[in-house]
């Protein structure tokens, strides 16, 4: 069975930075390995965001979050990039 979780989520860097957007995750469960990943959009791009790669946490409503780690990203606009993550431990969602 798989979960979904689709809407508003912070990404919080390794040094305490909050950057806001929105997240597309969802759990996969093959051969009994319990693991999440996703996408997430932020609002906007910082340094800090290009940078990003092992420790990062990604924050669901309702106080719950899980630790991420930046597998890619890509360009969708002049503006806008589209970061893939990869879940760490219990799908916060």
């Amino acid at each position: 069975m798989t979960t979904t979780y689709s809407g508003p989520a912070k990404l919080i860097l390794a040094d305490g930075a909050c950057i806001s957007g929105m997240a597309s995750l969802s759990t996969n469960q093959r051969g009994g390995i319990d693991g999440w990943s996703g996408t997430f959009r932020p609002d906007k791009i910082t340094t800090d965001l290009r940078d990003a790669g092992e420790g990062l946490q990604l924050e669901l409503p309702y106080d719950r979050a899980g630790t991420v780690a930046v597998t890619g990203m890509r360009k969708l606009l002049a503006t806008q990039v589209l970061m893939s993550l990869a879940g760490r431990g219990p799908a916060p969602f």
